[in-house]
């Protein structure tokens, strides 16, 4: 095995985590995202808003592995496309939509963000995007979420990027194994 090939996933390090998502109808969700101090961008709530946002009325339990942009096999990363096509190719699945929110009120001892300077039109420090299909071909319209951690808060965001954005290596992901 090359020495590239040991950081492509499954040979990479990753963080994997059983995510309960489920049984709560869209105001209960939002409620249950109040009650656990998770602020949201615009986009966020532009997302949960949405009608093509769907929310399972059954709790059911998904396996989701973290990783780095670089872990799929891009070293000087890639677009959104590419990333999606070879977590695909590897094993790995697209999540869900609603996993996001659910995610983000389990995960909280996510690392804070560090970094001061905000990095324009790039994924922020520390944050972790969750693989999913957008909902909406317009450029405009939300694309999906990250997660984020900073000023001791966590924050359920949403995000907008075209198809020609690039990903740094470093960004990472998380998909559901």
């Amino acid at each position: 095995m090359s020495v590239l090939q040991e950081n492509i996933y499954p040979n990479c390090p990753v963080i994997e985590r059983m995510v309960t998502i489920g049984g709560w109808n869209r105001n209960e969700l939002l409620e249950q995202l109040h009650q656990n101090a998770i602020h949201l961008n615009t986009y966020a709530e532009t997302l949960l808003a949405d009608n093509r946002f769907i929310i399972s009325s059954t709790p059911y339990r998904v396996s989701t592995v973290e990783l780095a942009v670089s872990n799929l096999g891009f070293p000087d990363g890639t677009t959104t496309e590419r990333i999606f096509a070879t977590a695909q190719q590897l094993g790995l699945k697209l999540c869900p939509l609603e996993l996001a929110p659910y995610l983000r009120m389990q995960y909280t001892d996510q690392p804070e963000d560090v970094e001061k300077d905000a990095r324009q039109n790039q994924a922020p420090s520390g944050s972790v995007t969750v693989a999913s299909e957008a909902i909406s071909e317009d450029d405009i319209f939300p694309k999906g979420f990250y997660l984020r951690h900073m000023n001791g808060e966590l924050w359920l965001r949403g995000y907008c990027a075209d198809d020609l954005h690039s990903w740094n290596a470093d960004d990472r992901f998380i998909f559901v194994k």
